[in-house]
């Protein structure tokens, strides 16, 4: 379908924040100007508060600006992507961002060189005293940070440290070609990366097996140069982390949350301490679909036959706004909001960007992408975005622009938060042994592989950052040995651990965001503590809650999740999360 074919209702209305290219050319050249005035306060903060002041003004005006150009410019060019001049502002606004990069590189090592005593006296002044938190990051950073000279050549060459993934991504997503298998029906199918998954959701084992075999028989081909971009990208995550004085590549990813290495390895911990209830789990599906052995293959196969959940879009709405009645009403009006005043593109057309996500700048909507399907899981889709535009919204509407920017750390919790209320809604509701099945394992799923597979990820990396770290070089073996072994830790007692699970590694793409993937599972286990309690508390938990959705980037993220209600420094709460996953086993089990 052509996007012109889509009602207006159903398509997001980001053309609000730029209604012409008139508008988008006046804030380019008003950005132009502001980096030109930036520069002009190069070498002198130091000498006066005024200066200071004046540079961080207009450094923010400048970010602010820029920001919404970047927003709206890559999402209009997700609109369609091959339209041309689309793509061109969006490089036009990337090139931008890198101009203001380097035009600002100077402010940070200058602030961190005033002496201290007279900082301290400048932060007295009304005007500067909104910068105080974010001097107080930067003088965090102090020991981390280099000379001006230093700073200005990193920020120079930022553009590098993209190379390996970039190279991933032509390789995997452009280059590589997969072979045709027969599908359930006997036609010639090539196996590609949208379908794969479906292949492997298949009735039909020998479907699932001919899929598996013949993606990871490319992967094979290709591993020693996918093993080349990898170790690449950590090798560049250790340079930075070696220039900047930290202890290792884990404590630099870390240290920008405030986050400590313990948490880290809490997660780690824990899942390993719960790894036979995802056994059991595992032995559960094998009974059930009647298999002398589960291959890895076989992991993500339903466990209902031809069961499927219609969900109109409008439907969709409807039990959202059902499903976060906990919520209470103040968030239910903000909610209609996003349906009824254009924050979400609905629908897929030709050309669309896949996937989903919510999006928007200080001044616009928080819009949200999708490409709704009428099926249950384009509404977990709906609601999980739905989740990152309210965190937003409040953070927003609550915080000014320099502080309204969450941490990563927790952006999966509001999104997750309201999976698990719609999961919980969903099963009060359904009606046969078969929808609660269904749904049962569906979220089973979704926290098997958001907990227990992205914590094998997480230590995935942290195994092969150490052994870079150690002088160790990795290789396509290397890599294979390290990933096979930790499936057959996660799994090994209730699968058979495939060879070619071993080169799984070599089609993840998190793995060239170092060190990010830890975050869905610890943001699952915090949304996991904190729904509970919202359903069993009521009240005070969603305010606590909104509090926590509304202080957006003020507070370190373990202070945040602390007064909204669960502790992430101690390993009880990924415990409790757990022990979520191993009630709904037990539930599952007398379903079955």
């Amino acid at each position: 379908m052509e996007r012109n074919q889509i009602e207006n209702k159903y398509k997001w209305s980001i053309d609000e924040m730029y209604p012409d290219s008139q508008a988008i050319e006046k804030d380019i050249q008003k950005l132009k100007e502001l980096i030109e005035e930036c520069k002009k306060f190069k070498g002198i903060l130091a000498d006066n508060e005024g200066n200071l002041y004046k540079a961080l003004n207009l450094s923010e005006e400048a970010s602010r600006i820029l920001q919404n150009l970047y927003v709206y410019t890559h999402m209009k060019s997700h609109e369609d992507t091959r339209i041309n001049k689309n793509q061109a502002d969006a490089t036009k606004t990337d090139m931008l961002s890198t101009e203001l990069s380097m035009a600002t590189s100077y402010i940070v090592p200058e602030i961190i060189s005033i002496d201290s005593n007279k900082l301290e006296t400048y932060l007295q002044n009304e005007k500067l005293s909104h910068y105080k938190k974010y001097i107080d990051d930067i003088l965090r950073l102090k020991p981390h940070t280099l000379n001006e000279r230093e700073e200005e050549l990193l920020a120079a060459v930022s553009d590098l440290s993209g190379v390996p993934e970039n190279v991933y991504d032509m390789l995997s997503f452009a280059d590589l070609q997969f072979p045709e298998i027969e599908d359930e029906e006997g036609k010639k199918v090539r196996v590609t990366h949208s379908n794969f998954s479906l292949f492997l959701k298949s009735k039909n084992q020998r479907v699932r097996k001919d899929a598996f075999e013949a993606l990871y028989s490319i992967y094979n081909q290709y591993k020693n140069t996918f093993a080349s971009t990898l170790y690449g990208g950590i090798k560049g995550e250790i340079f930075y982390a070696k220039i900047r004085k930290y202890e290792s590549a884990l404590q630099a990813s870390l240290f920008q949350d405030d986050v400590s290495v313990e948490v880290y390895d809490n997660l780690i911990e824990a899942v390993h301490e719960n790894l036979h209830t995802l056994n059991e789990y595992s032995e559960l599906k094998k009974k059930f679909l009647g298999l002398d052995k589960i291959n890895m293959y076989d992991l993500y196969v339903p466990l209902t036959d031809n069961f499927d959940m219609e969900i109109p879009y409008e439907k969709a709405q409807e039990i959202i706004l059902e499903a976060l009645k906990p919520l209470g009403e103040e968030y239910l009006e903000n909610v209609k909001k996003a349906f009824d005043e254009g924050w979400i593109d609905v629908y897929g057309n030709e050309g669309k960007q896949g996937g989903a996500y919510s999006w928007g700048s200080y001044d616009s909507k928080s819009y949200i992408l999708m490409s709704y399907k009428d099926d249950l899981n384009s509404l977990f889709t709906l609601i999980h975005e739905m989740g990152h535009s309210m965190h937003s919204y409040y953070s927003k509407n609550n915080q000014p622009y320099l502080y309204s920017g969450y941490k990563i750390f927790v952006a999966e919790v509001a999104s997750t938060l309201n999976e698990l209320l719609l999961i919980n809604y969903l099963l009060e509701n359904a009606k046969s042994k078969e929808e609660r099945v269904y749904l049962l394992n569906y979220y089973l799923e979704q926290f098997r592989t958001t907990v227990y597979r992205q914590t094998m990820f997480a230590e995935f990396e942290k195994i092969c950052h150490s052994k870079v770290e150690n002088g160790e070089p990795l290789t396509a073996e290397d890599f294979t040995n390290i990933y096979y072994d930790l499936n057959k830790l996660y799994y090994g007692e209730s699968c058979k651990v495939n060879e070619e699970i071993g080169l799984e590694w070599a089609r993840i793409p998190h793995f060239y965001s170092n060190f990010y993937v830890y975050k869905y599972a610890t943001g699952f286990s915090a949304a996991s503590a904190l729904s509970k309690q919202i359903l069993e508390e009521g009240e005070g938990a969603v305010e606590r809650y909104k509090e926590f959705l509304k202080s957006g980037g003020s507070e370190f993220p373990l202070d945040q999740l602390r007064k909204a209600g669960v502790d992430m420094e101690k390993k009880e709460s990924v415990d409790k999360a757990l022990h979520v996953f191993k009630d709904l086993v037990e539930k599952l089990e007398k379903e079955l």
